[in-house]
């Protein structure tokens, strides 16, 4: 836990590779989303070459952008490992987050049911204790990242980012304040469910005032496994994208987590991101079941909402020829097999994590300049 309190100011974490936050403007363009700066993009694969070969290309330059990986909590339960030289008891190591081109990935905060209150609070806490102590055991391999300029400045020098969150909603143990704490600490994804403010009920008045937080802080909403009525909510009242981290199309597999078709037109409307999981669970037991929803997501929310989440060490099956964090080019190649357009597969693994979190950062410089950090009580809003 000591290792805490080194990181109150995380915009020095990275050193050498930071990415300096400039001065506020006095103001900032709206809509927000429409100022974000779109990924440059150009061709970079051979036409002439297999579906694997231009996959491997295509990622080369637009790596993944990985939006679930259970890998902290996985480890705790090993006496020993090494994410360097590889790892056979895990899904996830810097060997194979290579070979699989990832650039980024978050690592979830989540915990076990049945923790709450200042237990989850402490049980998270020391989450992020592990991460931090994880990604400077290798620093040849993982860096910490907080913004989406952190992201490419680690991913130009060789890196992998690493992003801390989703952390579950009981986390915040009904406080604003340790709501900042965590951000102050690095947190930048927070899961609005398992909250008696974020239910199947919808957010209550405290919710909607989380909400707000997040948006002035930068902490982005993770609506996997949400309500229906949450996920609207989220999206009348947020001010920047919300994710689902692991949400895949409900017409095509009837997981709860996963989206029916009018949420999905909604997120797209939205300008929020679908990650679709590589779990049997929710989209299959085959690459091609993956593809079915990736490319059912592409045709209901838009190309710019649609991203991959690997869910890798969450404890759950994976399709075949995709166990484990080195097969995302297999996935690539169904998809360029379809006939999806470079330009699609670079939003899909890289562009559309980086504009959801451009947005953000955006939203929270505007916000910070309108409004001062919330004092507000659950019971003096829900009482």
């Amino acid at each position: 836990m000591a290792d805490l309190q080194d990181d109150l100011h995380t915009a020095t974490e990275l050193g050498e590779l930071d990415d300096l936050p400039e001065s506020l403007p006095e103001s900032l363009p709206e809509p927000l989303a429409e100022s974000v700066p779109a990924e440059p993009y150009a061709l970079v694969a051979d036409p002439g070459t297999s579906p694997l070969e231009r996959a491997r290309a295509i990622l080369g330059v637009h790596p993944v952008a990985d939006g679930y990986n259970g890998l902290p909590w996985a480890l705790r339960h090993l006496p020993w490992y090494d994410l360097e030289l590889g790892e056979s008891a895990v899904d996830t190591d810097v060997p194979r987050l290579r070979e699989g081109h990832v650039g980024a990935l978050l690592w979830s905060l989540h915990l076990p049911e049945g923790l709450d209150g200042d237990r989850a609070v402490g049980a998270t806490l020391e989450q992020l204790d592990l991460v931090k102590t994880v990604v400077r055991a290798y620093p040849e391999g993982l860096r910490l990242a907080y913004t989406a300029g952190q992201i490419t400045d680690v991913r130009n020098c060789g890196r992998i980012s690493v992003l801390l969150g989703p952390a579950g909603a009981a986390a915040l143990g009904d406080s604003l304040g340790t709501l900042r704490s965590l951000h102050a600490l690095g947190l930048r994804a927070l899961t609005l469910t398992g909250a008696t403010w974020a239910s199947e009920a919808g957010l209550t008045r405290f919710g909607e005032e989380v909400l707000r937080e997040m948006n002035r802080l930068g902490v982005v909403a993770d609506l996997s496994g949400a309500s229906a009525d949450t996920v609207r909510r989220v999206f009348a009242v947020s001010k920047a994208p919300a994710l689902c981290t692991r949400s895949a199309a409900r017409a095509l597999r009837p997981h709860p987590a996963n989206l029916p078709d009018d949420l999905l037109a909604e997120l797209g409307e939205a300008k929020g991101l679908c990650m679709v999981p590589l779990t049997a669970e929710q989209t299959g037991p085959t690459v091609r079941d993956v593809a079915d929803h990736l490319d059912h997501v592409r045709r209901i929310a838009g190309a710019e909402c649609v991203g991959l989440s690997g869910t890798f060490d969450a404890g759950t099956a994976h399709p075949q020829e995709l166990g484990d964090a080195s097969c995302y080019p297999h996935l690539i190649a169904e998809l360029l097999r379809r006939g999806w357009p470079e330009s699609d597969i670079a939003l899909l693994t890289w562009g559309n994590v980086q504009r959801v979190l451009r947005s953000a950062d955006f939203t929270a410089r505007a916000a910070q300049l309108r409004r001062e950090p919330s004092t507000a009580k659950i019971a003096d809003l829900d009482g």
